[in-house]
């Protein structure tokens, strides 16, 4: 595998980019959320689309969350993803018996990239889950080179064996972090039960300590 290839001699990051061909982005919204918390940064959706696609040619970026189809505010997110670049994939949380509220994706990720595996050159997965590594060999079998992107402490050493390049968010975070001076309308989604927002005295809102 070509893990870590902006430190292997034989690779520049030129050649990198070159060969990425076309690219499908794989977004695992909760992972997403809770590596930024653990980062203490809010998400520059914008930013975090022209980083992850490089300059290279997009084929399309999903982005897969749990919601509360109740919650307006979410809903709101959810618009504005939609009409900024991203194809949304949202699934209905389900309580669980200790209270806590979660809705698996895995699947649908897992899914997606076999269906649309004879459409891109390159999969750069958003995700620190195990559970995907199977779905991550199989297509490298079919040819895709598949980069991985998650919080090194958040994401499974099976992910990023079967990758062929993996990126820890914390080496990007200054390329995809708002700035303190942007006001941005929604925050991300938690699957967990993090669904009550938090605004401060000006009415933004800020991800709970």
């Amino acid at each position: 595998m070509l893990n870590n290839l902006e430190n292997d001699s034989i690779f520049t990051p030129e050649q990198v980019l070159e060969n990425r061909g076309r690219v499908a982005i794989f977004i695992d919204g909760s992972n997403l959320f809770y590596a930024a918390l653990q980062l203490g940064i809010e998400i520059d959706y914008t930013k975090l689309l022209c980083r992850l696609t490089g300059g290279s040619r997009l084929l399309r970026s999903f982005f897969y969350t749990g919601v509360d189809r109740t919650n307006e505010k979410q809903q709101g997110f959810l618009l504005w993803m939609r009409r900024n670049g991203y194809r949304v994939i949202a699934k209905d949380l389900v309580q669980l018996p200790d209270g806590s509220k979660k809705a698996n994706l895995d699947v649908e990720i897992a899914v997606d990239m076999m269906a649309l595996v004879d459409s891109y050159d390159t999969a750069v997965l958003v995700s620190g889950d195990g559970d995907l590594a199977y779905a991550v060999n199989s297509v490298s079998y079919r040819g895709v080179r598949v980069e991985v992107v998650s919080l090194r402490s958040m994401t499974s050493d099976s992910l990023i064996n079967v990758s062929d390049r993996y990126i820890d968010l914390e080496a990007i975070k200054e390329d995809i972090q708002k700035t303190p001076r942007q006001s941005y309308p929604y925050r991300p989604l938690s699957t967990m039960g993090f669904l009550d927002d938090h605004r401060d005295s000006e009415g933004h809102l800020e991800i709970p300590e």
